[in-house]
């Protein structure tokens, strides 16, 4: 029987609210999707290069070739609204169907797509994607209140029902350890999966008011994360289950959303809360930011950041129906 196990932290780092002075910006080009409503989401760069985005408003998996400028659209089934995309080693892409509550597989040589509907019709508003070390598919339910996991061999879903009604899992990875890691954008906690025992440990955040997106770990063991509400990058030791907080260059209605970490262990974040967004770099070691950048087309919001380590890049999709590309180094 799955057991769900409650922590409450008594120790809390220091939360440094001011924000020191931003250095430099980085290089940003952005190209405009062909399709008009795509509503684009996450992004994924594959090892050919290509960047594959999903289409949550025009129900698409596409690719685009930042060589060639081209677009490569392939349509999943009416009402898909394909919210995450992963690609494996085969080149077949994984996607979580917000509208329709499967996880799906895309074959881009043949067309073909096979669906893995969920066990639990209350396994709603699918979020997230990560593959474990061992490749196998976790995912978010977001509204359905579950963590799932799709085991690859043998094509069976499986799903943990969260600790507290409504708290929304939104953002997972996968630390380098092969701990699994959520946030509970609707409670102000941090979720850790056993992915052996199948349990779940809650951590309370400091701040009550503090509602967690999108989260990454880095090579040492730390939990990064972006508080959405409160505006703050966060992070989260489990060796001393303390907490430290930073307040982004933007202030507490900055909003920060899409986030990835880099090969130099950087910290990257989009605040979604001004208009034009802003992509903003944390040096970890130093814990100071030293990048901030305006998006050129405003985004109107980036929810998801892919950081491609073989090309120094950064990869995005905006609300306003943009692909775009940021060169960190």
């Amino acid at each position: 029987m799955m057991k769900i196990k409650t922590l409450m932290l008594l120790t809390i780092g220091l939360i440094c609210m001011a924000s020191p002075a931003i250095a430099d910006t980085v290089d940003i080009r952005e190209w405009l999707i062909p399709w008009e409503k795509s509503e684009p989401t996450d992004v994924f760069v594959d090892d050919r290069g290509r960047v594959w985005f999903t289409g949550f408003g025009g129900h698409y998996i596409a690719n685009f070739s930042p060589e060639t400028a081209d677009f490569n659209r392939y349509d999943l089934r009416k009402g898909a609204a394909p919210s995450a995309l992963l690609v494996d080693g085969n080149q077949i892409i994984w996607y979580a169907s917000n509208g329709r509550r499967h996880i799906g597989t895309l074959d881009p040589g043949t067309g073909r797509t096979i669906e893995y509907e969920m066990p639990d019709s209350k396994a709603k508003g699918l979020r997230s994607l990560a593959f474990d070390r061992h490749g196998d598919v976790w995912f978010t339910a977001e509204d359905g209140n579950f963590v799932g996991r799709l085991g690859v061999a043998g094509k069976v879903i499986d799903l943990l029902p969260l600790p507290a009604r409504k708290s929304r899992p939104f953002g997972i990875t996968v630390s380098s350890a092969n701990e699994l890691w959520v946030t509970a954008s609707g409670q102000n906690s941090l979720l850790r999966i056993d992915a052996v025992a199948m349990t779940i440990t809650a951590i309370k955040m400091p701040d009550e008011d503090s509602r967690p997106r999108r989260i990454v770990t880095s090579p040492d063991g730390q939990v990064w994360y972006a508080d959405y509400e409160l505006g703050r990058l966060g992070r989260y030791n489990p060796q001393t289950a303390a907490f430290t907080e930073w307040r982004m260059p933007g202030g507490d209605g900055s909003r920060p959303f899409g986030m990835a970490i880099d090969r130099n262990d950087r910290i990257w974040l989009v605040e979604t809360g001004r208009i034009p967004n802003r992509l903003i770099g944390f040096d970890t070691d130093a814990e100071t930011f030293l990048t901030e950048t305006d998006i050129p087309s405003g985004a109107g919001a980036v929810s998801q950041l892919f950081y491609s380590e073989i090309s120094g890049e950064i990869w995005f999709a905006t609300a306003t129906n943009y692909i775009g590309r940021a060169k960190i180094h």
